[in-house]
This record gives C-alpha cells, sequence and structure tokens, in this order.
C-alpha cells in the first residue's frame, strides 16, 4: 500500500498552487486532490519501498538456494 504521508505532501503542494484570490475553495479542492490521489494510487496496486526490498531478498535466497541444489544434484549425476 502506498504511504499516506506522500499523498497527504503532494496533495498539500498541489493546494499550496491554487491562486489566493479562490481560497476558500482551497480545503474542498484538498480534499478532492486527496481523493483522487488515493483512488489513483489504489487501483495500481502499489507497494512500499520496504515490501519491494523484502521480496527483492526472499527471491535471493530463493535463487542462491536453486543454485546450491543444481550444484548438488550435478555433484551427485557426475559420482
Amino acid at each position: 500500500m502506498i504511504d499516506f504521508s506522500f499523498i497527504d505532501d503532494l496533495t498539500r503542494k498541489l493546494s499550496e498552487r491554487v491562486p489566493e484570490n479562490v481560497k476558500a475553495l482551497r480545503e474542498d479542492m484538498e480534499a478532492n486532490f486527496k481523493a483522487v490521489l488515493s483512488s489513483a494510487f489504489d487501483r495500481m496496486d502499489l507497494v512500499t519501498r520496504d515490501e519491494f526490498e523484502a521480496q527483492k531478498k526472499v527471491l535471493e535466497r530463493a535463487c542462491e538456494k536453486l543454485e546450491a541444489l543444481e550444484q548438488q544434484l550435478n555433484n551427485t549425476n557426475s559420482d
């Protein structure tokens, strides 16, 4: 899942770009920005960097084990 502090920060930055003469709409626009961004990121099915790195380590360990098993199998067949 996406880090909501990122969405909050992006929402704040977008709302800061709203001209001062429409400042009364700023809160509504900020809420709408947040809703749209949250919905878009949810549809993208994103993962956090931590989740990605954890899965990367799992895959690396699995590859190492597979290579060790292949080596063991090759050694057994050559005997």
